[in-house]
């Protein structure tokens, strides 16, 4: 296929707006055919700025575009259900935010609506493509460290969210909005499901979340199919800077990735040693959100099945849901009841 593959994207929020600029300026092979988004400020501000030949405030009449040939879904997440259903039916490949959906029962839905319409479907998982995490998993998979035993990530946000972002009715809450990037990563990287999780969560810091009932801070336990263990603490409150780490332990050796400075200078004075640490998402996963988007228009454009999925989008979410739970209730949950219950 030579000519450039005509991609819409919903939703002009932060991401979206990110993943429009990434489509215009850093993807080969893609051309930023339309955008969808109700609101008409940033709506005509990216339209002006990326020179987009189409724009809507309705994503379904995006969807009804003949030349077409795939959307990227940036909306909130409450929306991703339907939109995706919709995408599918209009045969269009699909690009979606994580998660898919907000319960299982949805989430199966969406799988069921992109297995009829045969077309494409890649998820947001974006840590997947970040090249430290590529070379933990090639380390990982060509035995560096042994057989992988344990596993531990760290999530945390350099700000309080907003309310209306943070309403567990509309992203899911902390655990499935925040944690469920470490919970892909956790099967990833440990290459084995997760069978059942504890957690324990408080609000503690970012008050103002009490009003839509969501919680700030959360830890969650793992235990594996294969008998390996994780935990994954998760945080909206690290005001220093964006702090994401991983470690896998195994059984001849380590991997970490990740780490709290920014650039690769160290200031020493006789106060001591100081660094600069990463200040928010697109230092750190910049190149990530690019490459993701490269894999999505290299999949359709060789025919090939995107490697992050919607599988993995439901496993992901079941654990996020289980966690959830178990939070919510401070009892253990076996994920295989979860499937049944739900």
């Amino acid at each position: 296929m030579s000519t450039p593959l005509k991609i819409g994207v919903i939703g002009l929020g932060r991401m979206g707006q990110l993943y429009a600029r990434i489509l215009a300026t850093q993807v080969s092979g893609a051309h930023l055919f339309a955008v969808a988004e109700v609101n008409e400020q940033a709506r005509i501000r990216l339209v002006d700025e990326l020179n987009v030949p189409y724009t809507f405030a309705d994503a379904y009449e995006l969807l009804e575009l003949p030349e077409l040939d795939a959307v990227v879904i940036a909306t909130p997440t409450s929306t991703h259900h339907n939109l995706v259903i919709a995408a599918a039916g209009s045969g269009k490949a699909i690009f979606c935010e994580k998660p898919l959906a907000l319960t299982l029962e949805e989430n199966r839905r969406v799988l069921e609506a992109v297995a009829r319409a045969q077309v494409p479907l890649q998820v947001g998982f974006m840590r997947r493509f970040d090249a430290a995490y590529q070379r933990a998993k090639a380390l990982i998979a060509d035995g560096r460290i042994g057989r992988p035993i344990t596993f531990q990530s760290i999530g945390r946000d350099p700000f309080c969210p907003r309310r209306e972002y943070a309403d567990p009715a509309l992203s899911g809450g902390l655990i499935v909005d925040m944690a469920i990037h470490d919970f892909d990563l956790a099967r990833w990287l440990m290459d084995s499901e997760v069978e059942r999780v504890s957690a324990e969560g408080a609000l503690l810091v970012c008050e103002e979340l009490a009003q839509v009932g969501d919680i700030d801070n959360a830890v969650i336990t793992l235990r594996f199919v294969n008998g390996a263990l994780g935990t994954v603490e998760v945080s909206r409150n690290a005001f220093y800077g964006y702090d994401i780490r991983t470690e896998v332990l195994g059984s001849e050796g380590a991997v970490t990735i990740g780490a709290h400075q920014h650039t690769p200078v160290i200031l020493l004075t006789r106060s001591g040693a100081q660094h600069d640490v990463v200040p928010y998402l697109m230092e750190r996963f910049g190149d990530a959100y690019r490459a993701q988007m490269q894999h999505f228009v290299n999949c359709l454009r060789d025919g090939q099945q995107p490697s992050v999925n919607g599988s993995d989008a439901l496993a992901a979410l079941e654990i996020g849901i289980a966690a959830t739970r178990a939070y919510q209730t401070g009892l253990p949950v076996i994920l295989s009841e979860l499937r049944l219950s739900s």
